[in-house]
């Protein structure tokens, strides 16, 4: 067998239908006495019950969390923290909340409990990603990783369809990445593959019936294992370009991940072998790559960065600014295949390796 390391992560994790009513109780468990509950603004009413639930303790809501948490948004909010006194926080909703949370997190080592209505897996994981100057830059830190996680699946049934399938495909893609990861271990590899079939078979029955409780714990349940493979080994191809295209043309982040996950499979598949085969095992299909495009248009999820505000003159600028500080990849970098790949996404073609 290989010789590795696994470096597990320290963290609590409840779950079940139901769970979000013992937040107090985690809160307690944590000592702390003035949290505060962070969501994004449409998600202000949830963020006001959680406040409901936690009662004394709770010093305020900030609903103020968007998309690739940009560093302003986070200093803005950072000061509404201390002038609250909070002594720890409570993120409730997707990738952003979470994210913000994360990013206080990071400037003041305060407590967090994460409570994600997606799939993302954002709340597994010690990585964070903020956006300055037209830029997402990502690290890699204790310092952001929950100390609790709520999941519980009854704040996932008003998840549209749609976020449901592109949030889900973004936790798959942590998967993906972590079966060929340069620091990829046995341990990782069993739960990429269970977050992979779990999701592929969720997803799927969630599109055509929202309201499938089981199906909507199973999607939750591997979008956890994918979250663990994402905290557990490091990122290639596919994260660089979503980081790329988010943080510096402003796309979507979970649609951005459904589009770009299977040309950046298709683009590193001939250097992956062993991923390869285990990934077929896990989508149950001869084509993985396709497999995961095809679970997204079935869905009626996105196949196209031009659906997603990409123009085609960007392609070469996006290409420049992944290759100009590249992730490890499995397959050398070229500017030629890699413009392919991204005009193929662009397009909405078949993924195939350039």
């Amino acid at each position: 067998m290989q010789a590795f390391t696994y470096e597990s992560r320290p963290g609590r994790v409840v779950f079940g239908e139901g769970s979000l009513k013992g937040v107090a109780e985690e809160v307690r468990r944590l000592g702390l006495e003035r949290v505060v509950v962070v969501s994004g603004a449409e998600l202000r009413p949830l963020a006001d019950e959680v406040a409901g639930l936690i009662g004394q303790t709770c010093a305020g809501v900030i609903a103020e969390a968007v998309m690739h948490t940009p560093v302003a948004v986070t200093e803005a909010v950072l000061m509404q923290v201390q002038r609250l006194e909070a002594d720890g926080l409570v993120a409730i909703g997707g990738g952003s909340s979470i994210g913000l949370a994360k990013a206080v997190a990071l400037r003041t080592d305060l407590p967090q409990i994460a409570i994600p209505t997606t799939y993302a897996g954002s709340e597994m994981t010690p990585v964070i990603g903020e956006t300055k100057d037209g830029a997402k830059v990502t690290q890699t830190t204790p310092k952001v990783l929950p100390e609790v996680v709520i999941y519980d699946a009854n704040l996932t049934l008003g998840l549209a369809v749609g976020i449901s399938v592109t949030s889900g495909i973004n936790a798959i893609a942590h998967a993906v990445e972590a079966l060929y990861a340069r620091d990829r271990n046995p341990i990782i590899d069993l739960m990429a593959r269970e977050g992979i079939r779990a999701l592929f078979e969720a997803l799927p029955t969630i599109a055509g019936n929202p309201a499938d409780r089981a199906a909507r714990a199973k999607a939750q349940y591997g979008a956890w294992m994918c979250g663990m493979c994402l905290a557990g080994a490091g990122m290639a191809l596919h994260h660089k370009l979503c980081h790329t295209l988010g943080g510096s043309y402003g796309l979507p982040h979970a649609e951005t991940h459904t589009v770009i996950l299977p040309h950046a499979l298709a683009y590193n598949a001939p250097a992956v072998p062993e991923a390869m085969a285990a990934l077929r095992l896990a989508t149950g299909s001869d084509d993985p790559a396709l497999a995961l495009q095809e679970l997204s248009r079935k869905a009626g999820g996105p196949v196209r960065l031009s659906d997603l505000g990409l123009a085609e003159a960007d392609i070469d600028g996006a290409v420049e600014r992944a290759l100009a500080n590249p992730y490890w990849n499995p397959r050398p970098l070229e500017a030629g295949p890699l413009r392919e790949t991204l005009r193929r996404a662009f397009a909405g073609e078949a993924p195939v390796s350039p």
